[in-house]
Order: C-alpha cells, then structure tokens, then sequence
C-alpha cells in the first residue's frame, strides 16, 4: 500500500468513518464512548512490532511484557481516566519457548496488577520469523471529563510532569552495547557499565505510567489539553497544537533532564537537549493549563501557547531552529 506517511494514512482511514456525536473516535490518545452509568468508556490499543519498536535480543520478556502493558496504560492516564481491562493478540515467531511466553506475560501482570488492569481475552497466533504484540485496553472516566488534545488555548502554560530524554538515553545505550556485541572495533566505544547507564536502561525498558497524575491533572478547572509523550514532545507537541488550533514557544533551558541523563550524555558528547526533544518513549504526559492552576503533583513549565493555527512550534534558546519526533513510517 503506498501512502505518504503515518499521519496521511490515518486520515484516509478516519474519513471512511462517522462516530455518534457523542462518541469521540481516531484522532485522540483514546476513543471515548458515553456509559448509560455516567461513565464514559475509554478504549486505546497499541501495536508493538520487533525490530520497530523493540530488539527481541535486547530486552528481557519480563521487560518487554511490562512495557506493553505500560505504553497503553498511559493512554488512559493521559485522559484522566483510569485504567481496567485489557485484550492481548500476540503472534509469535518459530522456536518462542513456553517459558519465554510465561515470563513475558509476568512481566505484562505485574504492571497490570499494580494499575488495577486484568487481562480478559485476546488472540494469539503463529509468525512467520518476527514477534508482534497488539493490546486494547479500555478504561473509563467521568461522563465529559476525559481531557482531549483540542482543548488547549492561547496562553495556557505548556507543562511536563518529569524529564525527558531518559529514554532515548536508554534506547542509545542499549543499540551501543548492541554494537559492542557484534563489533570487531567494540574497544572504540565507552564502557556501558555503571549506575547511570542501567537507570537509563531501565527507563526505556520500564516506562512507569502516571495515571494518578493524569487524574488529579484531569479534575482541575484550569486543566485545557493533555496527551503522553510516547514519540517526543517535537512530535506530540504537535498534535495538540494542530487539534487546538494553536502554536506554542517552548524555552529549551526550561526542560527537565535528569542527573543520569546529563551524567552519560557529557561523557558521551550526546546532545542531552535533542534527546529531551525528539526521543521519545519517556510517557511523562504533557499538558497546558491556565495561569494560575496549581496542581498537587510535581510537574514543569517549558513553554506557553500562542496565537497562531498552523501547529508551529517556536524553540527558544537551543541551536536548531526545528526538531523532529520519532515517525512510525
């Protein structure tokens, strides 16, 4: 199938379809379907494919099982809601042992457990040489309080709720010890030992979902528009300028980075700024509210929403005048 990338394929796909009113379907973190009870119904799902979205040598199944369950659950965390029942499809390529399936689907329970989320079906099946992995997972939130991305408004604060780039931090550590593996010059590239180093690791590995966050986030009155931050807020931020119908400016200086972050990144010469940016997979979520707002949980001004419908993003303060996010296509 031709297409011209990610975005223009879902287009092509939602026009062909025309929701309830009431109903909001593709186009945001989650579709939201109203409950006779007063509740609305959340429901997002996720592919994961090998050597796209993950390197099956690289990752333990416990790893790998929790992070499919934790980029979906942050979904719902991203609407404010909260997250409760999810469906597995899994196709596995030749060889795959029963144990590896058993410590995968650990790991899948352990976040799930700790979340509230039980598994209740799915599909499984056969591959031909590589793993994928699909997850629905539906949750719920007050009727008319699920936070969309088209809320935001000039003004507003543009806020994360942790730091960014530990992720991408991770992913590149991983890939360099990948190399050393494989490498005959592995002795050129630094050691990938240390406390710094696995942290990062295990942030790339173990994304913690911030569904509380996203609730209490969710029931403030100042509170206007909220996704994750799964491809880098160069690509995320985006989508809710262009759902909005705003731009923003976002003070570079002003992003969080951690200490394990800045550590590796200097012994590395890494630029801990793009990784920030246009990393992703760090599923902090990322949020604009009015002035004034004061949440009860830790979180970051970076930037401010401006006048303008064109999506634009203004980067103040770092060396490049434009970033890109991670593209599925």
């Amino acid at each position: 199938m031709a297409h011209t990338g990610e975005f223009d394929l879902i287009e092509r796909i939602s026009a062909r379809f025309d929701p309830a009113p009431e109903v909001t379907g593709i186009g945001d973190d989650c579709a939201v379907i109203p409950q006779k009870s007063g509740l609305d119904t959340l429901v997002t799902t996720d592919l994961l494919i090998e050597d796209r979205h993950f390197l099956l040598g690289d990752i333990s199944p416990e790893d790998l099982g929790w992070k499919s369950a934790a980029v979906n659950i942050s979904d719902i965390a991203s609407m404010g809601g909260k997250a409760e029942s999810a469906f597995l499809s899994i196709a596995l390529p030749p060889g795959t042992a029963a144990q590896w399936v058993d410590a995968f689907i650990g790991g899948f329970k352990a976040l799930s457990d700790r979340c509230g989320v039980v598994l209740l079906g799915g599909d499984t099946s056969a591959s031909p040489d590589k793993l994928f992995i699909n997850i629905t997972l539906l949750g719920s939130c007050p009727h008319g309080k699920a936070v969309r991305r088209s809320g935001a408004r000039e003004g507003d604060l543009v806020c994360v709720t942790g730091p960014l780039g530990d992720s991408a931090g991770g992913l590149k550590l991983i890939l360099e010890r990948s190399a050393r593996a494989h490498s005959e010059v592995s002795d050129s590239l630094p050691p990938s030992s240390g406390d710094a180093c696995e942290t990062l690791i295990r942030r790339h590995y173990r994304p913690e979902p911030k569904i509380a966050e996203g609730q209490r986030l969710a029931a403030l009155a100042g509170l206007h528009a909220m996704m994750d931050i799964s491809d880098g807020i160069a690509s995320d931020l985006r989508h809710i300028l262009k759902a909005s119908g705003v731009s923003a400016e976002i003070n570079l200086s002003d992003i969080p980075l951690s200490a394990e972050l800045l550590s590796i990144c200097r012994s590395r010469g890494w630029d801990a700024g793009e990784l920030a940016v246009s990393g992703g997979e760090d599923y902090e979520l990322l949020f604009t509210m009015a002035p004034g707002t004061e949440p009860d949980i830790p979180y970051w001004p970076i930037g401010r929403i401006v006048r303008g419908n064109e999506g634009n993003i203004r980067w103040i303060g770092g060396n490049k005048t434009e970033y890109q996010g991670f593209t599925h296509f």
